[in-house]
């Protein structure tokens, strides 16, 4: 199993938890499964077309999945995916 961990502010979609684990193959199949666990959550990681959210950052290990093949990015059991949400702020 792979091993997704959860930012704070999207754990108010999977009732406080922090990780969730399940069987996948790639990034996106990891969180469709994270999403069809908890209600909800879905919308804040998928656009309508179905494509992750641009401001969504997902690691596996310490690798982007930007800089590899995205949502098809292969994972292997035991590996860690990492979401991080883009933070808004700075000063003019």
């Amino acid at each position: 199993m792979a091993t997704l961990i959860i930012p704070t502010p999207l754990r108010k979609f999977t009732n406080g938890n922090a990780v969730f684990e399940a069987s996948a193959t790639s990034v996106n199949e990891l969180l469709l499964a994270l999403s069809s666990a908890n209600a909800g959550i879905k919308k804040h990681l998928f656009d309508d077309a179905g494509e992750l959210r641009s401001f969504i950052r997902v690691y596996v290990g310490d690798e982007d999945i930007n800089e590899l093949d995205g949502g098809n990015t292969k994972i292997d059991d035991g590996d860690e995916v990492i979401i991080i949400p883009a933070i808004a702020g700075g000063s003019k």
